[in-house]
């Protein structure tokens, strides 16, 4: 469940192992870079974070941020 937080939206994801967080991963970016909207994420292991904020807005969670969040949901 993504959680607002500081005007981000975040959530972390848990997997098997790194491979499958990195596939993960380079889906999102893909998806993210489709809709020109860029997270900012980290990776350890087989955890990844995300803090979704439109820094255009002036660090606020705007629309985009929640479509893109939906998007990350269904790649999950």
């Amino acid at each position: 469940m993504w959680k607002e937080e500081d005007n981000t939206l975040k959530r972390t994801f848990e997997f098997k192992d790194f491979k499958e967080a990195f596939g993960f991963m380079t889906k999102v970016a893909i998806t993210a870079e489709k809709m020109n909207h860029h997270p900012n994420w980290s990776n350890v292991y087989n955890k990844v974070s995300f803090e979704l904020t439109t820094h255009d807005e002036g660090n606020k969670i705007t629309e985009k941020d929640r479509k893109l969040a939906r998007e990350i949901d269904q790649l999950v």
